[in-house]
């Protein structure tokens, strides 16, 4: 009885490692961006396709993407080992640490609104994992919900990819984040489905397929994180992806994975209340962070 609590302190202790990983690797890659692209229009616009493949000659762009597949690598060994509601939300401990060393790096005193909105970001996401942590548990994974979770995946991309294309130059900082949290939360998602239909013995072409859509979240998700960086400050682009995407990816274990079946009412209602908190924490980051306002007034 006592293997599964060790296993989940492990996977506990490797999304931790993760979410360190990410901080930095997040903030390598957005010197890069920032030092190579100035946006035509402070807090909005993106990034052209010259300008991503420009990237590739960068050397330090190349030592957050490496930093951040070591961070990847650390969240699939933690989503192996725990159920997805447990695991996926503990990212957002990279946003504590992303705001302090992106302070310091641009040399930027965070000030009382920003250091709040991160504490609601944390605090929320806190109390998600510690309901979560007493009542997730993994079902089998049959076809039908590997098909549900298809459906609504495919439906996102094709949204998101005709909003990019259409409205790409004058999309904010903020819909870059949004964007990219939900498809990494599909990204998450997709990587605990393939693990436990291996895990399952059932890697067939439903599985194989469920790899190709998570190529495609992570290519799309990849481009929306390069434009964010582009018009906004980093601790924005960590919170969507460590809040937004855990609340995404946990809202499709919940609903069609069916991890917390054993939860209570209330503790749905926690779910919720906590989720939130934490959504409202990363809208004050984009309209209250120093780098923002600053931008404006610019």
């Amino acid at each position: 009885m006592t293997t599964g609590f060790d296993l989940r302190i492990i996977a506990i202790a490797l999304a931790v490692l993760g979410a360190v990983a990410l901080s930095f690797g997040t903030q390598f890659q957005n010197d890069a961006v920032v030092s190579r692209n100035k946006p035509k229009v402070q807090g909005r616009g993106s990034l052209s396709f010259k300008q991503l493949i420009a990237l590739l000659a960068h050397p330090k762009w190349w030592s957050g993407t490496v930093v951040m597949g070591v961070a990847i690598l650390l969240q699939l060994a933690s989503l192996s080992l725990a159920p997805l509601i447990v695991v996926q939300p503990i990212g957002a401990i990279a946003l504590v640490i992303t705001s302090v060393l992106n302070a310091k790096v641009t040399k930027t005193k965070l000030n009382r609104a920003t250091i709040f909105a991160v504490v609601l970001c944390t605090t929320g996401i806190a109390a998600f994992v510690a309901m979560a942590s007493g009542t997730a548990a993994e079902n089998e994974l049959t076809d039908d919900r590997l098909r549900e979770v298809l459906g609504v995946l495919g439906a996102i991309l094709a949204i998101f990819s005709a909003l990019f294309f259409t409205l790409g130059k004058r999309m904010k900082a903020l819909s870059y984040v949004i964007g990219a949290g939900v498809l990494y939360g599909f990204v998450a998602t997709l990587a605990k489905v393939v693990i436990q239909r291996v895990l399952q013995n059932q890697f067939e072409w439903l599985t194989v397929f469920c790899l190709i859509a998570l190529l495609g979240a992570v290519a799309l998700g990849g481009w929306f994180v390069q434009n964010a960086y582009s018009s906004g400050p980093p601790d924005l682009v960590i919170a969507g992806l460590t809040v937004i995407d855990p609340l995404v990816a946990v809202t499709i274990a919940i609903v069609i994975l069916g991890e917390a079946q054993q939860a209570s009412a209330l503790t749905m209602f926690g779910f919720a209340l906590s989720g939130v908190v934490a959504v409202v924490g990363v809208y004050l980051i984009s309209k209250v962070h120093p780098e923002v306002v600053g931008k404006k007034h610019n």
